[in-house]
């Protein structure tokens, strides 16, 4: 008999842990990129937002970041291995899937945005809230953002009017931005981000348009000479990104397990993706510097030109748009008014980037 209820006790012991576990469920998820894990990106937001969920989760919920696509596929299918599960989630950039999200392009416009990924990215959010939700219905959006300041990198001298564009052959990263160079007289040549430095080492372009931010990481200190910029405030092109969920992943979660992933969703996760490409920024310019490359800003006068360039490209955009049953015109206003209240809400941008976005050799 004593020996029975041994056994009965263990068994109970048993259900009991079993029921515990259950309870205290703990999950990995598997989210991946396309950039090195040295860059800005991964460094101040994925692996430190990787984190915080992990110890807000008390360990319960594992995030494993995974960079340069280590878990297969290429950039332009992370969208597609969200959606269907092959990875648990990760990093999209929309445009490399030209005409999939159109509504996306607004706020990838010439001149649409602030030289603070941190300002763009609250701009990023609000819009998509309004336009885009539905377009990612097929996954869970935990944060949407932009990139900082986007800028010209190339070998040999720095481009100083819009006449030195014509005929460089500059890796464009998405169809907005080819339109705009094209108006320039420059060849756009799309490509991913991980393709561009094998292009500009075997001589295929001349340059092309990225940030700071992953300038280091591509090592354009070896291979670019100049870094060119436009004058003022607003960026010379953008990148819209989403970081985003398997939505069955998601939905399989616990509800004080949505809890957490949820309180670092949204608005505040978006802000600080945005601000770590400006840290990645920071850091980027200081390396081109350091390897004697040029750093330079057009003059008023030339940025002002590309500015008409780029207004084309917007009326042409918006036409497009119309024909397609959008209505181009509203989604251009939205974009610019979201991205007015950021900057009104946030009235440091006046002096924003003096340390590093305007330096001059």
């Amino acid at each position: 008999m004593k020996h029975l209820f041994k056994t009965a006790a263990a068994a109970a012991l048993v259900t009991a842990v079993s029921t515990t576990s259950a309870l205290a469920q703990e999950v990995t998820l598997r989210f991946q990129h396309f950039v090195s894990p040295n860059s800005g990106s991964p460094m101040y937001f994925m692996e430190p937002w990787a984190k915080k969920i992990e110890t807000e989760s008390e360990g319960r919920i594992k995030i494993e970041i995974y960079p340069l696509m280590q878990l297969g596929g290429k950039a332009p299918d992370q969208y597609d291995l969200i959606r269907d599960g092959a990875i648990d989630g990760g990093w999209v950039i929309p445009g490399y899937q030209p005409g999939r999200f159109p509504e996306a392009e607004a706020l990838e416009l010439p001149f649409m945005t602030e030289k603070s990924g941190e300002l763009a990215s609250i701009a990023a959010w609000n819009f998509t809230q309004q336009h885009l939700m539905d377009d990612f219905k097929d996954v869970h959006v935990l944060a949407a953002h932009m990139h900082g300041e986007g800028l010209i990198h190339k070998k040999g001298g720095s481009v100083a009017t819009v006449e030195d564009f014509k005929g460089l052959k500059l890796r464009a990263p998405t169809r907005t931005s080819t339109l705009l160079l094209e108006k320039l007289g420059a060849t756009p040549v799309g490509m991913p981000v991980p393709a561009f430095p094998e292009a500009l080492a075997k001589g295929v372009l001349d340059g092309g348009v990225i940030t700071y931010e992953m300038a280091p990481s591509l090592k354009l200190d070896e291979l670019t000479d100049s870094h060119t910029d436009v004058d003022g405030h607003q960026s010379f092109y953008n990148l819209y990104f989403i970081w985003a969920m398997n939505k069955a992943k998601y939905d399989s979660l616990p509800d004080d397990l949505k809890a957490v992933i949820d309180n670092n969703s949204g608005l505040m996760a978006s802000e600080w993706a945005g601000a770590a490409y400006d840290q990645g920024d920071e850091d980027g310019v200081n390396v081109m510097v350091a390897s004697g490359n040029s750093i330079e800003v057009m003059s008023k006068d030339e940025t002002d030109k590309i500015k008409v360039l780029g207004d084309e490209v917007i009326a042409e955009w918006i036409t497009e748009m119309d024909g397609k049953g959008y209505d181009g015109a509203k989604l251009v206003e939205d974009a610019r008014a979201d991205m007015a209240a950021a900057s009104t809400q946030h009235p440091w941008i006046d002096t924003f980037g003096a340390s590093y976005h305007v330096i001059e050799k």
